[in-house]
């Protein structure tokens, strides 16, 4: 499955994104912050407007990305593998999501390296996250699985930060 490619163009499109289906997250609110791409495909933009032309297309709704900086509508947005590009705030959204990078991550039944394993998740898996204390996170994969992995093995949410 392909997560994302270059694009080259050169060209803009003279179109305006559509009107965002929900609410994007709020301007201002602190930066750098986690968000999750709402579409299967986003541009990823050199500058913050449609005259500028298109450098990556991330492929994988609710991935995770982090919000750099803010120009009007627009967000300055980096991808787990490092990519970087202005994307309109429409395709944003503020679900958190996390991917786990590069080794497989174990899910597990309570938050404990001891607890039984429900799940094993390959690298690029894409899951919600519901909740996070202290060294874990409480998740939800495709296919319903729910459990809790070690943040230290999840893409997508900062070291100490809580979410409830």
């Amino acid at each position: 499955m392909l997560f994302r490619s270059a694009v080259h163009t050169g060209l803009a499109s003279a179109q305006s994104p559509s009107p965002p289906r929900e609410t994007p997250p709020p301007a201002g609110v602190n930066l750098p912050r986690f968000v999750s791409l709402r579409s299967d495909e986003v541009n990823l933009r050199t500058g913050p407007g449609v005259r500028y032309p298109v450098e990556w297309v991330l492929q994988r709704r609710y991935m995770p990305v982090e919000v750099l900086a803010e120009f009007e509508n627009w967000r300055k947005i980096r991808d787990w593998q490092g990519a970087g590009g202005w994307v309109y705030q429409g395709l944003l959204t503020g679900k958190r999501s996390f991917i786990v990078p590069s080794k497989p991550a174990s899910l597990y039944k309570t938050p404990s390296n001891t607890a039984e394993i429900t799940a094993r998740l390959d690298p690029e898996v894409i899951g919600e996250i519901r909740s996070c204390t202290g060294d874990w996170c409480r998740v939800r994969v495709p296919g319903g699985v729910s459990g809790w992995l070690e943040r230290t093995q999840i893409w997508g949410i900062y070291k100490s930060e809580p979410i409830n």
